[in-house]
């Protein structure tokens, strides 16, 4: 199995909030990410497929279609948005964390890559230089 990794980067704010807490409470809890005025991130996707690579091409997919997919279904949505309030694709009520994030682009990822022959492996997704998530389907 041969695993292929194409990186795509967007900028969107943010805030992670419980509307039944009080302000002191989801301070407490997100610090600063709690800000009521929101506040943004350069995020960094990885995409990891797998696959075989195809005996003429060598390809496992050909990795400008698979930056079109990875924009066309997360990155023009998420570029530049409230994730709170802009992206359909995010639940209401869903906290917009790096953790939640993850499994929202795998689904939208595994979707949109089934006509090819290659599989989604990993979304890791970097918040900060510091903080990252990754998800794996399970």
């Amino acid at each position: 199995m041969v695993y292929i990794t194409r990186i795509e980067r967007f900028n969107a704010a943010h805030k992670l909030w419980v509307d039944e807490w009080t302000e002191e409470q989801n301070f407490a809890m997100f610090g600063k990410c709690s800000n009521k005025n929101w506040h943004g991130h350069n995020y960094t996707l990885h995409v990891t497929v797998k696959g075989r690579p195809d005996p003429v091409t060598g390809f496992i997919i050909d990795v400008k279609k698979l930056s079109t997919i990875i924009k066309e279904q997360v990155v023009d949505h998420l570029d530049h948005s409230n994730l709170n309030l802009d992206v359909p694709f995010i639940p209401k009520g869903m906290q917009p964390t790096t953790e939640n994030l993850v499994l929202v682009i795998w689904e939208r990822l595994t979707e949109a890559l089934r006509p090819y022959p290659c599989q989604l492996h990993a979304i890791k997704l970097w918040e900060t230089e510091t903080i990252y998530a990754e998800y794996y389907g399970e």
